[in-house]
Formats: C-alpha cells, sequence, structure tokens
C-alpha cells in the first residue's frame, strides 16, 4: 500500500507539472498599466495641452509620485505628488515633461516622467442653428464641415442648406467660409468642405 500510495503521489506531481504551464498561459500575465489604459488618442498636428484634456504622468520606479489620471484643470494646471501645481496648458506633452523632470530633480536623483495624453477634450467645434442637436463637439482627429452635420443629426427639415457659414478666428481676425451643403452631398464644389480647426463654429441658418 505504501508503494502505491508513493506511486501515487508521484504520477499526480507528474501531472501536476505538465498542466501549470498551460494554466498559467490560459490566465495570463497580468497586463501592464499601458495595456490596461488602452492605446492613446492619435495627436492632431499642432497638438498643445489644453484644459480638460486627461494625461498620464508616468515615473519609472517611483509609483508614489506617478498619476495615471490626471485632469487639466480650467486654470491649465496639474497637480502632482510633491510637485504641487504645474503649468501644463499651452504646451507639448514633451515641453511639459522636461518641465515636470526639472522640478522632479529636486526631490529624486535623475527623474525620467513620460508624459502620455489619454483623452483629449479640450479642442472642440460648435454648431448652432437648424441641426437636430447643436452643441460643442471633440474634436480628437480630423473633421469636416459635412462630417460634423452629421455627428450634429443632420439638417432639420427648414435648414438652409446653401447658406451654411463657417466662423474662425484666426491671428484675432474673424474669418467665414461659405458652405453649400447640397452642392457638397451631390460632389460639387467639394473644396468648401473644409478640414475644421478647433474653435471652430458652423452657423446652419
Amino acid at each position: 500500500m505504501a508503494i502505491i500510495s508513493l506511486v501515487t503521489r508521484a504520477a499526480l506531481l507528474v501531472v501536476i507539472g505538465l498542466l501549470a504551464p498551460q494554466l498559467v498561459n490560459a490566465q495570463g500575465s497580468a497586463p501592464s498599466p499601458a495595456a490596461a489604459a488602452g492605446p492613446a488618442p492619435v495627436l492632431p498636428p499642432g497638438y498643445v495641452i489644453g484644459p480638460d484634456d486627461v494625461l498620464s504622468v508616468i515615473f519609472w520606479g517611483e509609483k508614489e509620485m506617478t498619476a495615471e489620471q490626471v485632469v487639466v484643470r480650467p486654470d491649465g494646471k496639474i497637480s502632482l505628488a510633491l510637485l504641487n501645481d504645474i503649468q501644463a496648458a499651452g504646451l507639448t506633452p514633451d515641453e511639459l515633461r522636461v518641465i515636470i523632470d526639472k522640478a522632479a530633480a529636486k526631490f529624486i536623483a535623475e527623474p525620467h516622467a513620460s508624459v502620455v495624453v489619454k483623452e483629449i477634450k479640450s479642442r472642440k467645434v460648435f454648431i448652432t442653428g437648424n441641426v437636430l442637436k447643436p452643441g460643442a463637439y471633440p474634436l480628437s482627429s480630423d473633421m469636416t464641415v459635412l462630417q460634423l452635420i452629421a455627428v450634429a443629426g443632420g439638417l432639420l427639415e427648414y435648414a438652409d442648406a446653401k447658406n451654411v457659414v463657417v466662423m474662425r478666428k484666426e491671428d484675432g481676425r474673424d474669418q467665414h467660409f461659405k458652405f453649400n451643403y447640397k452642392d457638397v452631398i451631390r460632389q460639387k464644389n467639394v473644396q468648401q468642405n473644409i478640414v475644421l480647426r478647433s474653435g471652430d463654429t458652423v452657423i446652419v441658418p
């Protein structure tokens, strides 16, 4: 009986040894913080950080200073452990990284921070007038006038589709661009379907 018991135990250990790697592979290893958070958005050309944007500030090897999710306040600043308030709005992620590294050097030797933009909420375009859902819409990637109208639910029945206007402020001056909805959907004068910029307002009379 003792011999059978020893054989049984030995066989059981062999089975466990064979199954263990498969169980580990099935469960998978814990995802890294970056993987768990999902992919970061593609930054548009010329992007600078603005209020309401969501950032991740990571200090490798310094978990107590890492902020996985920090929102840029209306005053343009972010709050980080030990570093208090730091101006973020108006800077590129790399410019902000340099400032954070400089501030962190007072507390840790050779800091290496990474600034990742998790969500872009500061860039907005606006549409008003005779559309189904007027209001502000995030501009996280390229968007044309026609696409914004579609996102806003389309034109209402009595909208003046031929005289849509895009208002834009550039270098302190107001500019306006005409947009004939009927022409564009018929693939005529499609150059009117311009790519919108943050702050643009589309007016549908």
